[in-house]
C-alpha cells in the first residue's frame, strides 16, 4: 500500500492505522470514532504487535479519530482493494477448496461470482452524488474478490471489464443482471478470460429476449423446482432449459448454449399470488450444468444481497454513514467487505452476534485476521490462528470450539 501522507510529521505507520482500522471493523465498529475507541480499548501489548510507536514516555497511544478520518480520506483505494481482494481470495480458496481435490470443480460445482453493484447513499451531498460501486462477490461462502468506484458521469457496463480483469476466471462462472447483458463483454468474458456465464436478458436486449421468448416452453417439461416459505410469503421457483442450436439460427447473443426459463411464484400473507417468468442464458452445456446446477447459480446471485450488501447496511450501518471526504467511504465499505469476508471463511453464520462477541475483547481481532506473531497471546489465541474456528450456529464466539495442531484431541473452549 502506498502511504499518501508526507513524511514530515509522520508519527503512525500507514500499516499500523489500516490495521486498527481492519480490527476495529472485525469488532463491529462504524464509525470512525468507534474505530478510534477500539485502539484506545486495546491493552500496550496489542498496540505493539500492531505496530504502535511507543512515546518518547514510554507509553503507545493509538491514533486519534483525526488521524485515522485523514488517512482513509486520502489512501488510494484501487491498491486497497487489490490487497484486500487478494487477501480474502487466499482465505477463500483455503476454507472451500479440499487439499485433496485437484481443481475447483473437482469438490462439486463449478465456482460462480456473482457481479453486482451498490450505492453508499450517506456518501451524497448537495453538491456531490453519492458514491456507487461495482464488486465481484463469490456464491456461497461471500468473499469480495474485486471492487471499483464508479465515477458519476458513467455507468456499470463500462467498469464490467476492468474490475473482472485482475481475476483469474478460467472455468468460472460469472452471474450478472440484465444491466450487464453486453454482448462486447460477454465475447471478452468468454474468449479471452476463459469463464462461463448467467445473463439475464430483459427488454433491454429485445432481440434476444423475444428469441427467449417464443420458444415452445409449453412442451418442454419442468426440470426442476423447489419451493419454501419464510417472512411471511410462500415462494416456488421451476426451471426449464433448452439447447441451441448454432446451424438453426441460435440466440441473438455470443456464445449461448441454453436458454432457461425461471418461472416464479410468490403467496404473500393476505395477498393474491403473483407470478413472474425469468428468461437467461448460458455458456454452459448441458453436460458442465443440470437444471439443478443452473437454479442455484441464478438464486445465488441474488443471494449476495443478503449475504454482503444487507449486512453491511444493516450489522455495520454503511448508509448511515455520513462521511464524505475523499476516499473514506470506499476505504470503509472495503474494510467492512474484509470483516465479512474474514468471518464467512470463518464459518460465522450470523454477523451481528459474532461481532458484538468480540467487541469487548480486542485481543480476538487479531487472530482472526490471521496475525499469529503477539507475544502476549492467551491459549485461546494462539489456537485461534493455527485453526479456523467453527463457529456456534448462532455465531457467538463465546462458544466456539477450536481445536489444537500439537494435540489434535485437545479442545479449547
Amino acid at each position: 500500500m502506498p502511504d499518501p501522507r508526507s513524511r514530515r510529521g509522520r508519527w503512525y505507520s500507514l500499516t499500523a492505522v489500516l490495521l486498527v482500522c481492519a480490527c476495529a471493523v472485525v469488532s463491529g465498529a462504524r464509525s470512525i470514532d468507534e474505530l478510534a475507541e477500539w485502539g484506545q480499548r486495546a491493552p500496550n501489548a496489542l498496540l505493539t504487535v500492531i505496530g504502535i510507536r511507543r512515546h518518547l514516555l514510554r507509553w503507545r497511544h493509538a491514533p486519534s479519530p483525526t488521524t485515522i478520518g485523514r488517512v482513509l480520506g486520502a489512501v488510494d483505494g484501487d491498491a486497497l482493494d487489490r490487497a484486500v481482494g487478494a487477501y480474502l481470495a487466499d482465505r477463500h480458496r483455503a476454507a472451500t477448496e479440499p487439499a485433496w481435490a485437484p481443481s475447483p470443480s473437482a469438490s462439486g460445482r463449478p465456482p460462480a461470482i456473482a457481479v453486482d453493484g451498490k450505492a453508499l447513499k450517506g456518501s451524497a451531498r448537495l453538491t456531490a452524488t453519492r458514491r456507487h460501486l461495482l464488486s465481484a462477490v463469490t456464491h456461497g461462502t461471500v468473499v469480495t474478490l474485486a471492487q471499483v468506484e464508479i465515477g458519476a458521469k458513467t455507468n456499470e457496463t463500462t467498469h464490467f471489464r476492468p474490475l473482472l480483469e485482475p481475476l483469474d476466471l478460467t472455468g468460472t462462472v460469472v452471474t450478472f443482471d440484465a444491466l450487464h447483458s453486453v454482448k462486447a463483454n460477454i465475447s471478452w468474458l468468454v474468449e479471452t478470460k476463459k469463464a462461463h456465464y448467467i445473463a439475464v436478458i430483459k427488454t433491454n436486449q429485445p432481440t434476444a429476449y423475444t428469441q427467449l421468448a417464443v420458444l415452445p416452453w409449453q412442451s418442454i417439461a419442468v426440470q426442476h423446482t423447489v419451493s419454501g416459505t419464510g417472512h411471511g410469503r410462500h415462494e416456488s421457483r421451476s426451471i426449464k432449459t433448452c439447447g441451441i442450436a448454432d446451424e438453426l439460427g441460435g440466440i441473438a447473443f455470443p456464445h449461448a448454449r441454453l436458454a432457461i426459463r425461471i418461472h416464479r411464484r410468490r403467496k404473500q400473507t393476505g395477498r393474491r399470488e403473483t407470478r413472474e417468468s425469468v428468461y437467461a442464458v448460458t455458456s454452459l452445456d448441458a453436460h458442465q450444468a443440470g437444471p439443478a446446477d443452473l437454479a442455484a447459480a441464478i438464486r445465488g446471485h441474488w443471494g449476495v444481497e443478503n449475504s454482503s450488501h444487507h449486512i453491511r447496511d444493516v450489522t455495520f450501518a454503511e448508509d448511515a454513514f455520513t462521511v464524505h471526504a475523499g476516499t473514506a467511504p470506499r476505504a470503509m465499505a472495503t474494510l467492512r467487505n474484509l470483516a465479512i469476508g474474514v468471518l464467512k471463511t470463518l464459518g460465522a453464520d450470523n454477523i451481528a452476534k459474532t461481532t458484538r462477541a468480540i467487541r469487548d475483547e480486542p485481543g480476538r481481532a487479531l487472530p482472526i485476521l490471521g496475525i499469529t506473531n503477539n507475544p502476549a497471546a492467551t491459549k485461546f489465541d494462539q489456537a485461534l490462528s493455527r485453526r479456523s474456528f467453527a463457529a456456534h450456529p448462532t455465531g457467538d464466539l463465546k462458544a466456539t470450539r477450536i481445536e489444537d495442531d500439537a494435540n489434535p484431541g485437545v479442545q479449547v473452549r
